[in-house]
């Protein structure tokens, strides 16, 4: 089986190879992306321009740096539901939901709790953690969590008064479960909390409309599903309706400043509207040259039809593995395809760690979280059926 979009894309990405030389079963993009083979000519070009201009091509490079994430600005807000106005790619994940938390997690005696998604990524935790234990208040009693949208909605109702911040993932690290992100939002608000989406699953794997569902904030990752490189720069979302409230409090940075009179260097700030405010130190500039070299073959193929394929090849993996039901595993991750992306996780009986080594040996590429978790992810750019076929092969022959 194949689709037009397995030959159209699979060839511009570099396949990692096996042991024996082959193209190994790369089901890791939920991990790290592989790299766009255009990679190469677009740092280049900023090389070249480094070489030949110096300090000068902040104005005069072919894509003058001083404006270079402007390039990334319209290609980010399609990707995830927004207005240009509302998103900047800038610093990483975490770095990113630091700062919006700066803003947006203002606590007070009776409002300050923070509700997560149960068992979220640790440093969502860490940070979230942090942030509490910096406003003087107790962790312990200051952050709640919830399995999903029923939860949240219940304990809202119960005690939505205290709660100051509703902050989930859009989609689980660990199950691989998708959370009705406009549902939350709505429930967040109508009970006075602010709501803001870590995104690191769920940009570039699911079809995502931020400016609708009305969060307030978000931010993700750029070297998973969006192909950008180990530790990437990451993405930001803030509502146009904050976009010219010069008053929330933020930590200030230069870059964030407005363009016109930045190069003035004036001691006080002035912030630029919208999530570019936020911005605190001008961006790496070769990091979005990789970056772009992915965004625009996002632009090109568009996230409904990428959705629609990865909807396709999980839904085969899935069936596959329903043929080998009752051999020493189960699915974790929600059946239902509006529930989950593209990852799938595999709830294995006896040790996890030595099912994944011997794919691993035998050229399969996935990953696995404790306690007996394997996670494996079929990216609609560059994966094919051919690799569930072969990785359902290998994992079934090795329990």
């Amino acid at each position: 089986m194949t689709l037009g979009l397995d030959l159209g894309y699979r060839d511009r990405f570099y396949i990692p190879r096996a042991a024996d030389g082959g193209e190994s079963v790369y089901l890791c993009g939920h991990s790290l992306g592989l790299q766009p083979k255009t990679v190469r000519a677009y740092i280049a070009q900023e090389l070249r321009d480094w070489e030949l201009l110096g300090v000068d091509g902040h104005f005069r490079a072919r894509h003058p740096w001083v404006e270079y994430n402007k390039l990334l600005t319209e290609q980010t807000a399609r990707l995830v539901g927004a207005q240009p106005l509302e998103v900047v790619t800038m610093n990483s994940l975490t770095v990113n939901l630091h700062l919006m938390m700066v803003s947006f997690y203002r606590p007070t005696a009776r409002r300050h709790r923070i509700v997560v998604e149960e068992n979220a990524f640790p440093s969502d935790q860490y940070a979230v953690k942090s942030q509490i234990g910096f406003h003087g208040f107790d962790p312990a009693e200051s952050l709640v969590t919830v399995a999903g949208e029923e939860e949240l909605e219940d304990l809202l109702d119960r005690e939505g008064e205290s709660v100051a911040l509703v902050l989930t993932g859009g989609i689980n690290y660990s199950s691989g479960r998708a959370f009705d992100l406009a549902r939350m939002a709505w429930a967040g608000h109508a009970k006075g909390c602010v709501v803001g989406f870590d995104l690191a699953h769920a940009a570039g794997n699911l079809v995502l409309q931020l400016h609708e569902w009305d969060a307030d904030f978000a931010v993700w990752c750029t070297y998973k599903y969006l192909n950008g490189g180990p530790g990437s720069v990451g993405g930001c979302f803030v509502h146009e309706r904050h976009a010219r409230d010069f008053g929330l409090q933020r930590f200030a940075g230069w870059w964030g400043h407005e363009l016109e009179t930045r190069f003035r260097m004036g001691p006080d700030f002035h912030a630029m509207a919208g999530a570019e405010g936020w911005q605190v130190s001008n961006p790496p500039v070769v990091a979005l040259a990789v970056l772009r070299a992915s965004m625009d073959m996002f632009d090109e193929a568009g996230m409904e039809r990428l959705r629609a394929k990865s909807v396709e090849l999980t839904g085969y993996l899935e069936s596959l593995l329903d043929r080998h039901a009752g051999r020493g595993f189960s699915i974790a991750t929600p059946r239902d395809p509006q529930r989950r992306g593209a990852q799938l996780s595999i709830r294995v009986s006896g040790s996890v760690r030595a099912v994944w080594e011997r794919l691993a040996a035998a050229g399969v590429v996935c990953d696995w979280r404790e306690p007996d978790i394997l996670r494996v992810a079929p990216a609609p750019f560059y994966n094919t059926f051919e690799d569930i076929d072969r990785f359902v092969d290998c994992f079934v022959g090795f329990l």
